[in-house]
């Protein structure tokens, strides 16, 4: 039972209430603040550009759904593996919703952003802040966030180690002078946890023998780029190939209904490269895929976005890595490799066609520049120009580290939904505004 142990000994369970351990953390988890403002973040197009695409929060309901869907397909071709890891609709289900809860405003932008402001201050990455706000910000406990599942943070673990450990100073240059001068491409953080949540991992991976913790944290060292993480536990594995899917296959929706793809460098650089890979079912229905996506009918387009998910999900299988001690580590939920190249081919055109757009691009710089502005002034002047309530946690963490109340100031940033950032920057920066914001 230690994997659904909880850090943080709550009352007894109310009268009545007979969920399992995983249906409470879905439930916290949906009802959470940081929950409910992906609503209103940046998942692939700038939010107010229109009505129709997909925000961060319509992405994560959506990854949630094709992690059920994974798990139950799993749960069919391995029924005795799948008992004895104990995979569970309700625990996928809950690592999905959560999995994007740290990402700051603007998407991308708003990250490098953060991590430029951050860079001699611990750093700055959003699945390091979904980590944190799990365990430490939210407001289930007194010191322990959400208080959630040990197994649920162990799924919600995508790279597992830390910010210092993983950074590679060759990669990271010498800050700009100006704002504006700042090259993303040069300020990608680490993949990673910040160095102030280790007691929060030393608890999740209490469960770990010493052998299998050393080998989980492990990561291969890259000399052009930061360090990366090996392993993750199956139940991550799940959550990660439904985000792929997601972003692959869902957010290719967004980008054809809006026009900002056309069918024939569709045809071009996916049709014609699956047509030659020879992926069961896939390769020889690529073309009728390509024209029912682009159709004008939009249930045709509909059916073809689900026959695509549905093609994926159903290939996943279980794979075991000879390389642990504990089943759920040792344990991985994969694409075999025709079908993941083939995935990776529908992720690399969102990527180049849409994510790289100019358009896109434009917003992602626009934010990343109202979030180094705001970050100046509040670090400049912290109890004169944050919230009340955030002014007093800065000043009780700032007590006992500046790099604490530095992070504190990244927590309220990175908390911000596009919306309400555009609207502090206005009141702090543009003259002719002067709405209260406060939280």
């Amino acid at each position: 039972m230690q994997w659904n142990e909880r850090k943080q000994i709550r009352h007894a369970s109310r009268d009545g209430d007979h969920r399992s351990p995983f249906q409470r953390d879905k439930a916290r988890i949906m009802h959470c603040a940081s929950f409910r403002r992906l609503q209103a973040k940046t998942q692939v197009v700038g939010v107010g550009i229109g009505d129709f695409y997909r925000t961060r929060l319509t992405h994560s309901l959506e990854a949630a759904q094709i992690g059920t869907g994974i798990t139950a397909q799993l749960g069919q071709k391995y029924p005795e593996l799948a008992a004895l890891l104990t995979l569970d609709e309700h625990l996928i289900e809950s690592i999905c919703l959560a999995h994007d809860i740290g990402h700051p405003p603007f998407g991308h932008g708003g990250e490098i952003a953060l991590h430029y402001m951050m860079s001699t201050y611990g750093g700055f990455e959003g699945n390091g802040q979904t980590f944190r706000i799990l365990t430490k910000l939210e407001n289930y406990s007194e010191h322990d966030g959400m208080n959630l599942a040990r197994r649920t943070l162990l799924g919600v673990l995508k790279y597992p180690n830390f910010l210092s450990q993983l950074s590679n100073p060759n990669y990271q240059p010498d800050k700009s002078e100006r704002f504006s001068q700042v090259k993303a491409s040069q300020w990608h953080p680490p993949k990673a946890l910040f160095d102030c949540d280790t007691e929060a991992f030393d608890w999740v991976t209490q469960a770990l023998s010493a052998q299998d913790k050393a080998t989980y944290m492990s990561f291969s060292v890259n000399d052009a780029t930061h360090h990366k993480t090996l392993h993750k536990s199956v139940d991550c594995s799940i959550m990660e190939l439904a985000d792929d899917i997601a972003y692959g296959i869902h957010d290719l929706e967004d980008a054809i209904v809006m026009g900002l793809v056309n069918q024939s460098i569709f045809h071009e650089e996916v049709t014609s490269a699956l047509d030659k890979m020879d992926i069961p079912w896939l390769s020889p229905n690529a073309l009728s895929i390509e024209k029912q996506l682009f159709s004008p009918k939009a249930y045709l387009r509909k059916n073809a976005i689900g026959a695509l998910v549905n093609c994926f999900i159903t290939a996943i299988e279980l794979k075991a890595l000879n390389q642990f001690q504990e089943p759920l580590l040792e344990h991985r939920a994969i694409l075999p490799q025709t079908f993941e190249k083939g995935l990776q081919l529908f992720k690399g055109f969102v990527f180049r066609f849409v994510i790289k757009k100019p358009e896109i691009q434009l917003l992602e710089y626009k934010g990343q520049q109202i979030v180094m502005a705001l970050f100046e002034a509040f670090a400049s002047e912290p109890q004169r120009l944050l919230p009340r309530n955030t002014a007093q946690r800065w000043q009780q963490a700032s007590a006992s580290s500046d790099i604490l109340g530095y992070r504190i100031i990244a927590d309220y940033i990175s908390g911000m939904t596009d919306e309400y950032a555009n609207r502090v920057y206005a009141n702090l920066f543009l003259p002719k505004s002067h709405r209260i914001t406060d939280r």
